[in-house]
C-alpha cells in the first residue's frame, strides 16, 4: 500500500520518518524519496536478512539519509529521539519475502524446518510450540491468535501424533490438519489459522504490537503521524482500541465506560480516518496477498 502510505504520511524535504517493519524497504525508499535530498529515515526489522536487503536496496541512492538496526520496533526509542518524527509506519504480519522462502518455515504450501522466527536468534520455534506445549496450551493459541474454530480437536490431535514422532516439518503439521479437517472444497486450507496462530506466538507479535504502538507515539512531533497497515482482525482491533483510547477526551477506570465516572484527559492523537483504509483495485490485482490489509492513520496533536 506504498501510494495510501505516502499519502498519509506525505513525506516532505527535511522530514524526520520511522519505518519499524523495513522488510525490503519499499516503503522506505519511496518516505526517502518523496522527501527530497533532506529528508532522513529510521529504519529497524528483526530479521537479519531483511536488514541486508534493506541497506543494499538504499544505498548508494540514500546514503547518508538513513540509519538502519536490527531489531524489534519496540526499542526504536532506544535510539531514534523522542518528538523527533514526522511519520512513523508499521507494516505488521509477515513479508512475501519470508513466505516464500521455505526454510524459514513460515509456509504450510512449501516443505520447510518448523520454524516461524522472524528474529533467528530467538530460540522459541513453532515447533518447540507444537511438540512442548500441552493440548489445553496449544487450543488455546489456535484459537486466541488464529480464530480456529477446531482448536480442540486440532490440538489432541497433534499431541497423539507427537507421540508417535515429534514434529519437524511445515508439511508433517499441514499434512495432519488436512487429515483431521478435510479441505473438502474448501477455498482456505485447514492449516491456514494453525500456522497464523503459531506465527503470532512464537513472534510475540501482539505482546510487540502493544508495546510498539506506544512507542512509536512517543516518537512523533505534534502534527506528525502515525500508519499502521494490519492484516487480520486481531491486530486491526488492537490498533483500532489504541486510536480511540488515545483519541477521547476522557479516560475511564475498569471495563465499564460509565459517562457519570469519566475523567477528563487531554487527547494524545486524532484519527485521521474514522475507517480503515483498504488497498486499491490496482494494487489488489499486482499483489494478491494485500487483500486483508487494512491502513489506519493517526496524528499526533
Amino acid at each position: 500500500m506504498v501510494a495510501e502510505v505516502l499519502a498519509a504520511l506525505n513525506p516532505r524535504p527535511g522530514g524526520q520518518y520511522a519505518d519499524g517493519t523495513l522488510g525490503g524497504a519499499g516503503h522506505a525508499a519511496q518516505m526517502l524519496a518523496a522527501s527530497s535530498q533532506t529528508g532522513r529515515l529510521y529504519g529497524c526489522d528483526r530479521d537479519g536478512v531483511a536488514v541486508e536487503a534493506a541497506r543494499v536496496r538504499l544505498t548508494p541512492e540514500f546514503a547518508g539519509r538513513f540509519e538502519i538496526r536490527r531489531g524489534n520496533y519496540t526499542g526504536l526509542a532506544d535510539w531514534v529521539p523522542l518528538k523527533s518524527c514526522d511519520g512513523v509506519l508499521l507494516d505488521l504480519g509477515v513479508s512475501s519475502a519470508q513466505l516464500d522462502h521455505a526454510e524459514r518455515g513460515f509456509s504450510f504450501q512449501q516443505e520447510g524446518p518448523l520454524d516461524m522466527r522472524m528474529d533467528d536468534r530467538q530460540r522459541l520455534t513453532a515447533a518447540d510450540l507444537v511438540n512442548g506445549e500441552s493440548a489445553e496450551q496449544l487450543a488455546a493459541i489456535f484459537w486466541e491468535f488464529g480464530g480456529e474454530r477446531d482448536s480442540r480437536r486440532l490440538a489432541r490431535a497433534i499431541v497423539l501424533d507427537r507421540a508417535q514422532r515429534p514434529f519437524t516439518t511445515t508439511k508433517q503439521l499441514a499434512e495432519l490438519m488436512e487429515r483431521i479437517n478435510p479441505r473438502a472444497g474448501k477455498k482456505a486450507h485447514p492449516a491456514t489459522k494453525v500456522f497464523q496462530a503459531l506465527r503470532i506466538a512464537v513472534n510475540d507479535e501482539m505482546g510487540s504490537l502493544k508495546q510498539g504502538l506506544a512507542v512509536a507515539v512517543s516518537l512523533l512531533r505534534p502534527a506528525g503521524r502515525l500508519a499502521v497497515i494490519t492484516f487480520h482482525s486481531l491486530e486491526d482491533r488492537m490498533v483500532k482500541e489504541f486510536g480511540r483510547e488515545r483519541s477521547r477526551d476522557y479516560t475511564f477506570e475498569g471495563g465499564v465506560d460509565v459517562p457519570e465516572l469519566r475523567k477528563p484527559v487531554v487527547p494524545e492523537l486524532k484519527l485521521v480516518s474514522r475507517k480503515a483504509i483498504l488497498p486499491g483495485e490496482t494494487e489488489l490485482r499486482e499483489n494478491p496477498r494485500a487483500r486483508s490489509a487494512q491502513l489506519r492513520v493517526m496524528e499526533k496533536i
